[in-house]
């Protein structure tokens, strides 16, 4: 109480909102460990929520080595090029995190569906995305895209082109240039894009479950299992993935935040 009275009134009010909006972060999570904490040891040995948990990371992974293979050179390009229409595109980035996740389901349903001629063209090949692993894929890519170039933009625009004029001037060429000083320079901020990717597309639900609700995702067994079998079946598995997070969440500080040579 001392203290609060040596502190203004604007410092005593940020200090109680502070603590409501930490509680309303936390409280929800700790209620719902502590609830499915006797039947956590459970759902992890149950094969369909390993299974599931599984496939989310699994594509999750593909997800992320796509976006990587795509949104790097895409990131890197747009940095340190000018063109017409930068201002907008640099704008339609960021689209897939302001659509509703169902919406953007039905967008990428209504171009991969094999009814239509990207989808069809890819079914002539062998890949279909409606209710297979290419699907959830496709939509984790779509909804995480933005992630991995804006953390590579930000990679790529903190480091000097002066720097790759030296290289260049030394007689590399820019792939060379690229690869041994750019792409070094700016691996921690393209891994921080790769976590961050990864952790967005394992969590998505909406899309996936209008592209590919099959084979399922933790996400949507999570939600099968509560609509089916109600809150105190869902409560283990959600308490599963509750420590998933909090896990990635860890490996993420540590890999990032906590290195050595933090990005700045």
């Amino acid at each position: 109480m001392a203290w609060i009275k040596t502190k203004s009134p604007f410092i005593t009010v940020s200090l109680v909102l502070s603590v409501v909006m930490i509680l309303f972060l936390m409280v929800p999570v700790i209620a719902s460990v502590a609830g499915s904490a006797s039947g956590i040891p459970g759902a992890l040995t149950d094969e369909r929520t390993l299974s599931a948990i599984w496939t989310s990371f699994y594509c999750a992974f593909i997800a992320t080595a796509l976006m990587l293979v795509l949104g790097v050179p895409f990131a890197y390009l747009f940095t340190r090029s000018e063109f017409w229409g930068k201002k907008a595109l640099d704008s339609l980035i960021d689209i897939p995190i302001l659509l509703p996740h169902n919406t953007a389901g039905i967008a990428l349903f209504a171009v991969l569906a094999p009814s239509y001629p990207i989808g069809a063209a890819f079914a002539n090949i062998g890949i279909g995305f409606v209710d297979t692993m290419w699907g959830i894929v496709a939509a984790m890519a779509f909804v995480s895209a933005p992630f991995m170039i804006r953390s590579a933009q930000e990679a790529f625009t903190s480091i000097s082109p002066s720097v790759e004029k030296t290289g260049r001037s030394l007689g590399a060429t820019r792939f060379q240039v690229f690869r041994h000083v750019t792409l070094p320079l700016a691996s921690r901020g393209i891994l921080t894009g790769c976590l961050l990717t990864w952790a967005r597309a394992v969590s998505e639900f909406g899309a996936v479950a209008i592209l590919a609700y099959f084979p399922k995702t933790a996400p949507i067994y999570l939600y099968d299992v509560f609509v089916i079998n109600g809150l105190k079946a869902a409560l283990p598995i959600n308490g599963v993935l509750i420590l998933l997070a909090i896990a990635i969440l860890l490996v993420f500080r540590v890999t990032v935040f906590k290195s050595k040579n933090p990005i700045r």
